[in-house]
């Protein structure tokens, strides 16, 4: 699969997810983002470090993940807010992974509307 189809995949099945969530290349460059990742300001093109504090990305499990080619995760604050943070591998492409955080954008303690 070419990088454009890992990217075209990636929008088909991230782009209406409600917290930002970013296809990444190793090096930091954001490949792709999902609408609520658009809305922050991240933008294919840019470096993911770029993005928030140098305290924000102390935390960051992103060349544990490549190295061991196994997703992972942690909870980390924001503020008062507990966030869970991942990175998933990306099958058959190595330098590649999905980054993204659930607590985010979406206060999940609060219900939905309509439900």
């Amino acid at each position: 699969m070419s990088n454009a189809a890992v990217i075209d995949a990636f929008h088909l099945m991230w782009g209406n997810f409600p917290e930002p969530v970013c296809l990444i290349h190793k090096n930091r460059e954001i490949l792709a983002v999902n609408e609520a990742s658009r809305q922050m300001g991240r933008l294919p093109g840019t470096k993911c470090n770029e993005f928030g504090t140098p305290e924000q990305h102390r935390g960051c499990l992103a060349n544990q993940a490549l190295a061991t080619q196994k997703s992972t995760y942690r909870k980390a604050k924001a503020g008062d807010k507990d966030i869970y943070a991942y990175w998933l591998t990306v099958p058959e492409h190595p330098d590649i992974y999905i980054h993204f955080g659930v607590g985010i954008t979406v206060d999940y303690d609060q219900p939905l509307e309509g439900c």
